[in-house]
C-alpha cells in the first residue's frame, strides 16, 4: 500500500460512521488524527489503525465545548501538522417532543452538531487555502431533508450543515478545496441509543438500519471524487425523492409518523 504522507482529521472517530471512515483512511494510506472525549477507547481505536501501517494522533477533546475546538487545531499547528482532510462526523440528537426535551442537552447538541463543525472548518481553511488543496467531509443526513417532529433539533442541525456545506462549497469553487456531504438514513451504530431513541418506530424492523460499513464507503467515494454530496443507500433517495415532492407539512406529518414511540397510535 502506497503510503499518502497525508493527514485525515476525522472527529467522533472511535464508533459508528466516524470509525469506519477512519478505518478507510488508513486502508488507503492517510494518516489519521482521530478525535473523540474517551482515552481509553481513542488509545484502543489507534492501536487498531496503526496495523495497517500510518501515524496516528489522538485527541481526546469535548466538542461539546469551542474552547476544545479551538484547542483542536491549536496543538495541530504546533506540531507542525496541516490535515489534508477533514471530517466533520460527530453529532448527536435527543428525541421527544420539544416542549418536553432538555434545553441542556439540545444546546449541546448544537454546539457539537454546528459550532464545533463550523470552527473546525473555519481553522482548516485558514490552513488549507494557501495550499491550494484540501477535502472536506460533513455528516448531513437524509434528516437534513425534512423537517422532523420527536426529533426537531437533531434535524434542524442537519438542515444547517447540509445548507452550509452547500454554500461553502460554492465559495470555494476555484480553491483547490472540495466539501462534500454525506447525507446517510437511519444506520446501525450507537446514535439511536445515544438519542433516546430507542422507543422510536423508526426502529421496529432492524432490518431497515444501514450499516455504517457501506454508508462510510459511499461517503469516502464521494469525498474523494470531489461531489457536492451523496445520499447513501437507495431507499433513502427514494425518500428523500418523496420528501423533494411533498409540502414541508406533508414532508412533517409523514416524518413524525415514522418517528413517534411504538406506545402511540
Amino acid at each position: 500500500m502506497e503510503r499518502k504522507n497525508q493527514y485525515a482529521l476525522i472527529t467522533g472517530a472511535t464508533s459508528g460512521i466516524g470509525y469506519e471512515l477512519a478505518k478507510l483512511f488508513a486502508k488507503n494510506g492517510y494518516d489519521l488524527v482521530i478525535v473523540a472525549r474517551n482515552h481509553d477507547e481513542l488509545k484502543e481505536k489507534a492501536d487498531e489503525f496503526k496495523s495497517f501501517g500510518g501515524n496516528v494522533i489522538t485527541m481526546a477533546k469535548n466538542l461539546f465545548l469551542q474552547d476544545d475546538v479551538f484547542s483542536l487545531y491549536s496543538e495541530l499547528k504546533l506540531n507542525g501538522i496541516s490535515p489534508e482532510i477533514l471530517v466533520n462526523d460527530a453529532g448527536q440528537g435527543v428525541y421527544g417532543k420539544f416542549q418536553e426535551t432538555d434545553i441542556h442537552r439540545e444546546v449541546d447538541i448544537i454546539n457539537l452538531n454546528i459550532v464545533s463543525v463550523i470552527i473546525l472548518t473555519k481553522l482548516f481553511l485558514k490552513d488549507r487555502l494557501s495550499k491550494g488543496s484540501g477535502k472536506i467531509l460533513n455528516l448531513a443526513s437524509v434528516a437534513s431533508k425534512a423537517p422532523g417532529p420527536w426529533h426537531s433539533v437533531y434535524h434542524g442541525t442537519k438542515a444547517f450543515v447540509l445548507s452550509w456545506s452547500e454554500a461553502i462549497r460554492e465559495e470555494l469553487i476555484d480553491s483547490g478545496i472540495t466539501v462534500t456531504a454525506l447525507l446517510p438514513g437511519p444506520t446501525d451504530t450507537d446514535f439511536f441509543n445515544k438519542a433516546d431513541m430507542n422507543e422510536s418506530k423508526i426502529l421496529e424492523d432492524p432490518g431497515n438500519l444501514a450499516s455504517p460499513e457501506e454508508v462510510a464507503l459511499d461517503g469516502y467515494n464521494a469525498l474523494m471524487n470531489g461531489d457536492d454530496k451523496i445520499i447513501s443507500g437507495f431507499k433513502n433517495k427514494l425518500s428523500v425523492a418523496m420528501t423533494n415532492m411533498s409540502t414541508d407539512s406533508m414532508a412533517a406529518h409523514r416524518m413524525g409518523e415514522m418517528q413517534k414511540p411504538v406506545n402511540k397510535t
